[in-house]
C-alpha cells in the first residue's frame, strides 16, 4: 500500500439516443472548422454515415472522408490518410466506426506533428516522451460498436504489416476531446460483431479485475462494467433493436477502457499476436481464450473469481464463473477453439515468442514465460 500509482480517467462523454445530433456543436466548440472523417471501410456508404453528415453539412462544416481502414490498422494506413491530412487543411478528426477507426483517427491526429516514425511512441518505457506536443490535432470519438473503448483510450493498435506485429502507440494527448455514444448507431451491428466487442468490453473489465496492483476505482468501474454484460449482451445479441439494451454495452465498453489502465493479461497477450499473423477479429478471440486463460490463472485470481461470482450472482464459485463463461460464448455463437479461427499449430511458438513480450502481457496475474505460454496456446488450439 505504500507504492505511489497514477490514476487517470476519461474525458467529456455525451451519451444517449440521439446525442449525434450535438456533433456540430462540439466541432465549433472545439474550433475544429473543416475535420476530416476516419471511418471503416464498411461504413463509408451506410446509413448512419448519411446520418453524421447530414448532421455536419447542415451546420455549413465542409468534412472529406478517409475510409482506408483495415480491420487491424496498418502503418501503411496511416501513412496514406497521413498525405490526405497533411494536403487538405483540415483542423481535426473525427472517428466514426469500430475501434479500428477510432484508433486509426487517434494516430493520426497524433502522427500528423510529430516527425518521428510512429514505432518511436510505441508504449513501452518513456517513449510518449518524445512526442511533439504542439498541432497535435483534436478528436471527436464516435463508437458505432461497443467492445474497445477506443474512444476513452490514450493509445491506439497498429499492425506491423511487414513483421506481422501488433504495437501498442501512447500518448496522454491521443485521448479524445470529446466522445459522443450514441445507441441508434449501434442498433444494426451485425451479430457476429455485437457478439465478438461485447467480449471484448467484458475481456477488458475482467482482466483489469484481476490484474494485480492497487487501483480501487478502476476495480469497481470493472466489476460493474461486467455486470453491464451479463445483463445486456444477450439481449443485444438477440434483439439488436433494444435501445436500452445497445446504450449499456456502449457504456460498459467505456467503463472497460477505463478500467483497464490498471492493467490487461494473457487475454490480450495472445489475442494481439494472433491478430497479427492470422488477421482475426480482435473480440472474438478474446472471447476464444477467456476461458483458459482464467484456468490458467487460477492459482493467482481464485477469491477474486469467487468473490466476482457472488457479485455477479453466478453460483459454484470459481467453477461456475467458468461454466458461465463457456455457456455465454456458446450462446453468442463464439468459435469454440483458436482452430475454428484458421490458428495453426505450427504458428504456435512464434505466438508465445510475441505474446511474452506484448505489453498487455505484464499485467497477468501469473507470470508469462515461453514455455508456459505456449502449453497454453495448445490448450486453446
Amino acid at each position: 500500500m505504500s507504492s505511489i500509482t497514477s490514476w487517470n480517467f476519461p474525458t467529456n462523454i455525451k451519451i444517449g439516443s440521439g446525442s449525434l445530433n450535438q456533433i456540430s456543436g462540439i466541432c465549433k466548440d472545439l474550433k475544429i472548422l473543416k475535420p476530416l472523417i476516419v471511418t471503416d471501410k464498411n461504413l463509408q456508404n451506410n446509413a448512419i454515415m448519411q446520418d453524421l453528415k447530414n448532421t455536419i453539412v447542415n451546420s455549413s462544416i465542409p468534412l472529406n472522408i478517409f475510409s482506408k481502414v483495415d480491420p487491424n490498422p496498418t502503418e501503411k494506413n496511416l501513412d496514406d490518410g497521413l498525405k490526405i491530412l497533411k494536403n487538405g487543411g483540415f483542423d481535426g478528426i473525427i472517428a466514426f466506426g469500430g475501434g479500428s477507426a477510432l484508433d486509426l483517427g487517434k494516430l493520426l491526429g497524433f502522427m500528423v506533428a510529430q516527425k518521428l516514425t510512429v514505432w518511436e511512441f510505441e508504449d513501452v518505457g518513456d517513449n510518449w516522451k518524445k512526442a511533439n506536443t504542439n498541432n497535435i490535432l483534436p478528436t471527436i470519438a464516435i463508437p458505432t460498436t461497443a467492445g474497445t473503448g477506443s474512444e476513452v483510450g490514450r493509445a491506439g493498435v497498429l499492425t506491423d504489416h511487414l513483421n506481422k506485429v501488433k504495437k501498442v502507440i501512447f500518448h496522454p494527448k491521443m485521448l479524445p476531446k470529446n466522445v459522443i455514444c450514441d445507441p441508434n448507431l449501434t442498433l444494426n451491428l451485425p451479430k457476429n460483431l455485437t457478439a465478438g466487442t461485447g467480449m471484448d468490453a467484458f475481456a477488458h473489465c475482467l482482466e483489469a479485475y484481476c490484474s494485480p496492483g492497487h487501483h480501487p476505482m478502476a476495480d469497481g468501474i470493472a466489476l460493474v462494467g461486467m455486470k453491464l454484460v451479463k445483463e445486456n449482451l444477450i439481449e443485444a445479441y438477440i434483439n439488436g433493436q433494444n435501445i436500452e439494451a445497445r446504450q449499456n454495452m456502449l457504456s460498459a465498453a467505456l467503463m472497460g477502457a477505463t478500467a483497464f489502465q490498471k492493467g490487461l493479461g494473457a487475454i490480450h497477450a495472445l489475442s494481439h499476436p494472433i491478430g497479427a499473423v492470422y488477421n482475426t477479429h480482435h473480440g472474438t478471440t478474446n472471447a476464444i481464450v477467456m476461458k483458459k486463460v482464467i484456468d490458467f490463472n487460477k492459482s493467482h485470481i481464485i477469491d477474486k473469481i469467487e468473490k466476482l461470482a457472488i457479485f455477479l450472482e453466478i453460483e459454484n464459485g470459481f467453477k461456475g464463473f467458468i461454466d458461465y463463461i463457456e455457456d455465454l460464448c456458446k450462446n453468442l455463437n463464439i468459435p469454440k477453439n483458436l482452430s475454428e479461427i484458421g490458428v495453426n499449430e505450427d504458428k504456435l511458438e512464434l505466438i508465445a515468442s510475441m505474446a511474452i513480450i506484448d505489453p498487455t502481457a505484464s499485467g497477468n496475474p501469473k507470470e508469462l514465460d515461453f514455455n508456459n505460454t505456449l502449453n497454453l496456446l495448445k490448450e486453446c488450439l
